[in-house]
């Protein structure tokens, strides 16, 4: 099992457990967090990251409407910044991996104007439904979070945010190559015939 997928694991676990329903620690994200990617943020030398949640990749870049590059990653960073200065969600740190102490956060705002006020509203799922990010994959290429991929395909289907832009560079395709293209040549089957 992967890093990645022992992660899910685990935060699916203690979401899923009955000794879950403590209370979690709540905490805002601070107006000094430093922004590292559109789904990553540090404060005070630890690292937070969404859980389920993917951005565009830095250095990756799509053509807007205007025929200019972009860089995709800074729009999923721009939209997440935006967001979070907006809403104040409140978070609460549902895993943290072992190896590098990165803390993955589940993130909630309490809407307050409009229809929907008194409506709490995931994080995830807003970055995700508007086009800005994507739903993380296993490295098998399943959805981490169902509800998350399934807010992603809606995005896609209706060419919300970044979907709109027919270059736009997908990071779960990207990732994922990336991975089979470092593991190690399956060797083949032993043969029979001698």
């Amino acid at each position: 099992m992967s890093r990645m997928s022992a992660i899910a694991a685990l935060v699916a676990s203690w979401m899923n457990s009955a000794s879950a329903q403590a209370t979690p620690n709540w905490f805002a994200i601070p107006g000094d967090a430093v922004y590292e990617t559109g789904d990553t943020w540090t404060v005070s030398g630890a690292r937070y990251r969404l859980y389920g949640v993917q951005a565009c990749l830095r250095g990756t870049s799509f053509t807007n409407q205007h025929g200019i590059a972009r860089d995709c990653g800074e729009a999923s960073l721009a939209m997440l910044v935006s967001l979070v200065r907006d809403l104040k969600p409140q978070c609460y740190v549902a895993a943290v991996d072992p190896a590098t102490q990165l803390k993955f956060v589940l993130c909630f705002a309490t809407l307050t104007k409009g229809a929907g006020a008194g409506s709490r509203l995931d994080l995830a799922t807003a970055l995700i439904s508007t086009g800005y990010s994507f739903a993380s994959l296993t490295p098998d290429s399943m959805p981490v979070h169902m509800p998350y991929f399934i807010a992603q395909i809606v995005a896609q289907r209706s060419k919300a945010g970044l979907w709109q832009f027919p270059d736009m560079p997908e990071p779960n395709g990207i990732i994922i190559r990336a991975m089979r293209a470092a593991a190690p040549a399956s060797s083949s089957p032993p043969s029979t015939q001698r």
